[in-house]
C-alpha cells in the first residue's frame, strides 16, 4: 500500500507542472491610452507568479505569462483589474505564449475606439503632472 501511495504521489508531482496554464488572457474594458497600458502592466507585474505582461489597447486584451508551475487566482486578477479602474470581461487560460498572442492579435481587426469622454487619469499626486484626459 505504501508503494502505491508513493507511486501515486510521484505521478501527481510529474503532472502538476503541466496542469497549470502558461498564460492568462483577459478581455478588459476601459483601456484607452498608453498610460492605461503602463499602469495595468505595472500592477500585474507585481504578482510573484508573473513572468511577463502584454497589453493590446486596440483589442482590449491583457495577457499575463506565468512563471513555470505558478498561477494567479481569478479573484486576485479581478481585484487587481477592478481596483486599477478597469472592467474585467473574461478570463481565459491558455498554453499560448505572449509572443503567440501578440502575433495573433496583430492579424485581428482592432475593436472600435473607446469613448474618450469617459477617460480620465487623475495624476495630481504625481510630480510635474496634471490631469490626463
Amino acid at each position: 500500500m505504501k508503494i502505491l501511495k508513493t507511486l501515486l504521489f510521484s505521478m501527481l508531482l510529474a503532472v502538476a507542472p503541466g496542469a497549470f496554464a502558461k498564460t492568462i488572457e483577459m478581455d478588459v474594458n476601459g483601456l484607452v491610452c498608453a498610460f492605461c497600458a503602463q499602469g495595468i502592466e505595472k500592477t500585474l507585474k507585481g504578482f510573484p507568479a508573473t513572468e511577463q505582461v502584454f497589453v493590446s489597447l486596440e483589442h482590449r486584451i491583457v495577457a499575463v505569462e506565468l512563471k513555470d508551475g505558478q498561477d494567479i487566482d481569478d479573484a486576485a486578477l479581478k481585484k487587481a483589474i477592478t481596483d486599477a479602474g478597469y472592467a474585467l470581461v473574461t478570463i481565459r487560460r491558455t498554453d499560448e505564449s505572449i509572443a503567440t498572442i501578440r502575433e495573433r492579435v496583430s492579424h485581428e481587426k482592432a475593436l472600435p475606439k473607446a469613448d474618450p469622454a469617459k477617460h480620465n487619469h487623475d495624476m495630481k499626486d504625481m510630480p510635474g503632472m496634471g490631469t490626463h484626459e
